[in-house]
């Protein structure tokens, strides 16, 4: 029996799927919690899937617009607070 590694544009492609996969719920979780951080990674991550040409085109778009929003979330939390949300709900 022979072992073969599976052909590059198999590989790239799951990895696509799987960014964009992730970028979905980083971008989903960045809701919640650590938005500065969480936002920008589900966008380059949305961002690589679709420039792999994931098969996963629309969990791949929904990653990259929940990324925009959790930065407009941040936005506008620092807006109505007047400082970084971190800095009011430590104390």
């Amino acid at each position: 029996m022979r072992l073969t590694a599976p052909p590059a544009r198999e590989t790239g492609r799951r990895d696509a799927e799987g960014m964009a996969v992730a970028s979905f719920v980083t971008g989903l979780a960045g809701l919640l919690v650590l938005n500065l951080i969480l936002g920008p990674t589900a966008i380059v991550l949305a961002a690589l899937a679709l420039r792999r040409g994931t098969p996963r085109r629309f969990r791949a778009h929904l990653g990259l617009v929940l990324g925009v929003a959790d930065l407009l979330v941040l936005g506008v939390l620092t807006l109505v607070h007047g400082t970084t949300p971190w800095v009011v709900w430590s104390g």
